[in-house]
């Protein structure tokens, strides 16, 4: 290939950064690439639930739209993101090494899972994960939340550093308030009596010890106002000015999420473990998606593509697309390469979390996609598929 690779990818931090590491990885092999910009309908409807656009692939299709009309070379995808159901002209020609499939949840202070406070808020935009928290721990309350990674990072953060900020101003005003009073006492104070002098000194115990109080009082505020905000990250500074409509305790979103753009110096993050909360299908890899038989597709197989995290993605796509699930149900799916073995842990939950179908299988690595299929079809006539249909009708 002589031509440049017209690289889609949407326009989302996250996702520029996705497309970013593809490109220099393409670059490293020789190839031009140019990236091109796509806005989705997931996208456009910043406010709404995922699950609540009625349908799966609201941030892929606008993508793959432009490869199949030729506007595009091939187009970058979250593998998670993608159906099952890939149109028959295109392919997923590549899957780059996997990056960690795990979730995470964070909090403002670094709590645990194991240690939120009964009745604590998590927010997050995924049934899967809202049942999973429920499973674990019924008495903490779930509630949605939308938004790309850094938005919810961001919601999470507002409330406790907006009620700082009000502490601190309101600290700022009576310390210039309490300036003034002690200069005008100061003025006066200078035309007194040696005998008034005298006496002051009998009360300077007092004195004293007030201010002493107001130090203290006043000792985490070392800073004004304004140093106070220049020494916030970038993060916190816009978490400050964001509007929220509820006060989140913690949020679960991926962990892949926070370390591709840089949050996880930012947050206190804990990993979740991935027998108790199985990640989404695809969660943490790629998808570069091309025409079917192009030379694009084969340029982008040879520079890219990592068997391992195929072999692993495909067994959990399999299994999604035979119980019938599409990527904004209520199901985890991870499989693991372990030598002759594929480990595969399906859950499919009701949305509530009270109910749940699962079990862990270890397939053959030379039979995976003919076992993965056994394998769903068991789950299949043990009433997961009907979980996932009550979830998305509810």
């Amino acid at each position: 290939m002589t031509d440049a690779i017209r690289l889609a990818t949407r326009g989302s931090d996250l996702a520029l950064r996705q497309a970013g590491e593809v490109k220099t990885e393409l670059e490293d092999h020789r190839h031009d690439v140019e990236l091109v910009e796509v806005e989705t309908t997931g996208d456009r409807v910043d406010d709404a639930l995922i699950q609540d656009l009625g349908k799966t692939g609201a941030f892929v299709r606008s993508l793959d739209r432009k490869v199949l009309d030729g506007d595009v070379d091939a187009a970058v995808h979250s593998m998670k993101d993608v159906p099952t159901d890939v149109p028959d002209d295109l392919v997923v020609a590549a899957v780059p090494r996997r990056g960690n499939p795990a979730d995470a949840l964070v909090t403002p202070n670094g709590t645990s899972l194991e240690n939120l406070p009964a009745g604590s808020v998590v927010g997050t935009a995924s049934l899967r994960r809202g049942a999973q928290v429920q499973a674990h721990r019924p008495d903490l309350e779930v509630e949605p939340i939308r938004g790309n990674v850094d938005t919810r990072v961001e919601k999470l953060l507002a409330p406790a550093l907006q009620d700082e900020h009000e502490r601190r101003t309101e600290a700022e005003k009576e310390r210039m308030s309490e300036d003034a009073r002690q200069q005008e006492r100061g003025d006066y104070e200078a035309s007194e009596t040696v005998e008034e002098g005298v006496e002051n000194l009998d009360n300077e115990s007092d004195d004293d010890s007030e201010s002493d109080r107001d130090n203290r009082q006043n000792a985490e505020f070392d800073q004004t106002v304004e140093e106070w905000f220049e020494s916030l990250s970038v993060l916190q500074q816009s978490a400050l000015e964001r509007e929220v409509d509820t006060e989140f305790d913690a949020v679960v979103l991926a962990q892949v999420g926070l370390e591709r753009t840089g949050l996880t110096h930012h947050v206190h993050d804990e990993e979740l473990p991935t027998n108790t909360h199985v990640p989404a299908p695809g969660q943490g890899a790629l998808a570069i998606t091309a025409r079917k038989d192009s030379d694009v597709a084969d340029a982008l197989r040879d520079a890219l593509d990592h068997v391992r995290s195929r072999v692993e993605t495909t067994t959990e796509r399999v299994i999604l697309e035979e119980v019938g699930g599409g990527c904004i149900a209520p199901i985890g799916v991870y499989a693991l390469v372990q030598g002759d073995t594929v480990r595969a842990d399906v859950q499919v939950f009701s949305r509530d979390g009270t109910d749940q179908v699962g079990e862990t299988r270890e397939l053959d690595v030379e039979n995976y996609a003919a076992e993965a299929r056994e394998f769903a079809a068991d789950l299949r006539d043990r009433g997961a598929t009907d979980l996932i249909e009550e979830a998305k009708r509810e």
